[in-house]
């Protein structure tokens, strides 16, 4: 029998996706779950986007132009003029979904064995993209303890070699909820400029940020214009996960053109889901303003509700909607599939994601969940007393 790839085998399993066979036996014999583990927003989707594709009269549902529709990308760019981000359409090429854009920012900016930088624990699809692109992420830890704040510069500078290609971020953070300050973005800002390194920024949770610290995009950043490639999705901004639209921007042309070859191989990205996000840019701002209210609400439910469970610690995360949490168990992934296949309390039990899937340090996480507050507060407040529950049950917990 022929082998697989070695790409295919060291291709990680999603922490976030890989239990959901569990889940799905548990619901089979009648047990609620509640999901806690996935980013998928239960919010509506703009109305207008909604009925954009209701009333989509083609007769033909034909290709797209492989950088996207024209009048889409011109949308974009006064919806980025609101954040202090100043693009033109040609900057702007639109992609299946921001991991398509990540993708095609490592093809086309990565050798094969280059290095990229990230800070753990990361959105674990990073580390799925750069094995595609034969590339290695190389992490600098952050702690739970510190609040998963940046290091030092000098523990970044520890880890650039001659491999050493990029950097990549979060920001806000998935999946700590991290919102990086200022003089954090100004550090990374500075060690681009004197390394001469590309900056891949992902910036899909903007509009979700509950600090009064401001949102410093990578955009902002002066000085290293041609080294940043930003990358954007709609999937959480309109609750629109399955159009799979998201967008790649970088003034750096060489590197558009690039992007444009692998773009072109692709086709195109998929024509009703850029006329759904189009649309979806004509969104009341009370549309935006209440689902930001009700992120604030769950984000203070959930939080005080994690730091109330005796030996549960969680910091406050300022942006997104997840937060990782630190649990009384001896391994939380051990835990996480025990709660799916031998655990319920009055009907019901919860599913988290085992943060030891957003590290590549061997050991690291092993404690902590990931968990995304994407639940209305009466199904937060049941979950918290399920996984209260949980915790004083679990055989392996340790105090």
């Amino acid at each position: 029998m022929p082998e697989i790839s070695v790409r295919g085998i060291e291709m990680p399993e999603s922490p976030i996706r890989k239990l959901a066979p569990l889940a799905a036996a548990a619901e089979l014999k009648g047990i609620k779950v509640y999901h806690l583990n996935i980013g998928q927003p239960d919010l509506p989707t703009p109305q207008v986007g909604l009925d954009a594709l209701r009333h989509v009269d083609r007769k033909v549902l034909a290709y797209s132009p492989s950088q996207g529709f024209l009048s889409y990308r011109q949308k974009l760019t006064h919806y980025y003029k609101r954040y202090g981000i100043d693009v033109t359409a040609d900057d702007i090429i639109i992609t299946a979904g921001g991991s398509e854009a990540v993708m095609f920012a490592f093809m086309s900016c990565l050798n094969p064995g280059d290095e990229i930088i990230v800070p753990e624990p990361a959105y674990a699809n990073y580390m799925a993209f750069a094995i595609s692109a034969g590339a290695k992420i190389r992490t600098i830890a952050t702690s739970i303890e510190e609040g998963f704040a940046l290091p030092r510069v000098e523990q970044f500078e520890k880890l650039i070699n001659e491999r050493t290609r990029a950097i990549m971020i979060c920001n806000p953070n998935n999946p700590t909820g991290y919102l990086y300050t200022r003089r954090e973005m100004n550090q990374i800002r500075d060690l681009v400029k004197k390394y001469d390194l590309y900056l891949f920024s992902d910036e899909v949770y903007r509009e979700y940020i509950y600090t009064g610290s401001p949102y410093i995009s990578a955009m902002h950043l002066e000085g290293i214009e041609q080294n940043v490639v930003l990358i954007d999705s709609v999937s959480k901004r309109y609750s629109e996960c399955g159009i799979r639209i998201g967008a790649l921007i970088t003034k750096n042309e060489r590197v558009r053109k690039a992007v444009m070859k692998f773009c072109q191989a692709r086709l195109s990205p998929p024509l009703l889901g850029q006329i759904v996000a189009e649309a979806s840019l004509d969104a009341p701002e009370e549309y935006m303003r209440n689902v930001y209210d009700e992120y604030v609400e769950r984000r203070k439910c959930l939080i005080d509700g994690l730091n109330r469970i005796p030996g549960v610690y969680s910091p406050i995360p300022m942006g997104a909607f997840y937060t990782v949490a630190q649990l009384p168990v001896d391994d939380s992934e051990k835990f996480c599939r025990w709660c799916l296949e031998s655990f319920s309390f009055e009907g019901a039990t919860v599913m988290t994601a085992p943060a030891a899937g957003f590290y590549t340090t061997p050991g690291a996480g092993h404690n902590q969940v990931r968990i995304a507050y994407v639940l209305k507060t009466d199904d937060l407040k049941q979950a918290l007393i399920v996984l209260r529950k949980a915790l004083e049950a679990y055989p392996g917990r340790v105090d």
